[in-house]
């Protein structure tokens, strides 16, 4: 027989899950300003910085000539490089800044409804599905919806992944949150042999370039690139922080949630399926960036504490610069050619995912 706890008990719990430090609750106002400023700034590095370099005020100058034409500054640059600032780098700086912004607020969210700090889109195979779906679209199925084909096959290859890792799990009786990772992994390592078959079977003059897709890329970016990767995040930062409140309780246990009135099976099925059309539209864009999802959230919660309302927008503030600074360094460590950018944070991630380990093994 389930007791119900007491309210005055149940309140304190959710308080103490939502504590913050006291240097950082100090600091949580300045903090905001100094992540927006970060943000700029990176995106006007991500601009300036390649193989032509733009000084930062012609960088600013070209966008605020192509904003207000003629009436904010007077050009003063070749239009080469206002094409290589307006027409290239600075599409490709805000998908860097959607994908990273959308895969933390993904990871963050995946922790939380299931109680692991390992969970990330990556892990549980989320991804790997995108990629099968994305792929289907790119070499056999051909734009039969025109730009919207690869997002919409992507998401419906991460909600099937996702649905199959949560049968699989439920089947073998893998209910931990650990062994929820493991059936994660064991289902991705399938998804990924199946999209390898696709490859395989495709047009061989395509495969080079799904081959390097797959390992992340944001080389391909436009302006109407853009629309999508925004109007789902948008959409998916405003539903979940709506739902900041049941987020927290979940962190807690499904038997406070429940008691809370918290229908925790259609509740966490729900955030599963906004969390695979948020990666399906990422990946669709970007290729298969991992990682992402699993350190930010990590990060965020020792600057702004457990409470996610907090977590969630500042994890898509530091998952947008940090993926902004990734794809610096996946187009400057080995110019002039471009290393994909999943290599760079599979390495840095690679390395926080041991030290997460350690760190959860000393607890």
């Amino acid at each position: 027989m389930r007791t119900t706890p007491d309210p005055e008990t149940v309140a304190p719990a959710l308080a103490a899950s939502a504590r913050i430090p006291v240097w950082a609750g100090q600091m949580r106002r300045g903090l905001w300003g100094a992540g927006v400023v970060a943000l700029v700034l990176s995106l006007s590095a991500a601009v300036s910085i390649g193989a032509v370099p733009v000084p930062l005020l012609t960088v600013w100058g070209i966008i605020a000539d192509k904003i207000a034409p003629g009436l904010l500054v007077t050009p003063d640059w070749t239009a080469g490089r206002a094409a290589i600032v307006w027409d290239i780098r600075l599409p490709r700086a805000l998908l860097a800044a959607l994908v990273g912004a959308g895969l933390a607020l993904v990871g963050a969210v995946l922790q939380a409804v299931t109680r692991n700090p390992l969970a990330d889109p990556h892990l549980l195979g989320i991804s790997s599905g995108a990629a099968f779906g994305a792929i289907l679209a790119l070499l056999h199925t051909g734009m039969f919806l025109g730009l919207a084909t690869v997002p919409l096959l992507a998401f419906l290859g991460a909600l099937c992944s996702t649905l199959l890792v949560l049968s699989v799990a439920s089947f073998a009786q893998a209910t931990s949150a650990d062994r929820l990772v493991l059936t994660g992994v064991a289902v991705s390592f399938i998804v990924m042999a199946l999209a390898n078959i696709l490859i395989f079977l495709g047009d061989p003059r395509a495969a080079h370039t799904v081959v390097f897709w797959m390992l992340g890329g944001l080389g391909l970016a436009q302006w109407g690139h853009l629309l999508w990767p925004a109007l789902i995040l948008a959409g998916a930062a405003v539903m979940f922080r709506a739902v900041a409140g049941s987020l927290n309780a979940m962190t807690i246990g499904d038997e406070t949630a429940s008691t809370l009135g918290i229908p925790v099976t259609r509740f966490r099925l729900t955030c599963f399926v906004v969390a695979a059309l948020v990666t399906g539209v990422m990946v669709a864009f970007s290729g298969v960036i991992g990682f992402v999802g699993l350190m930010i959230p990590h990060i965020v919660r020792l600057l702004v504490g457990g409470d996610n309302a907090r977590v969630l927008p500042a994890s898509m503030l530091v998952g947008a610069i940090f993926l902004v600074w990734a794809d610096i360094a996946a187009r400057t460590l080995m110019r002039p050619e471009d290393m994909p950018i999943g290599i760079v944070t599979g390495l840095v991630g690679g390395v926080f995912f041991i030290w997460l380990l350690r760190r959860k093994g000393r607890m």
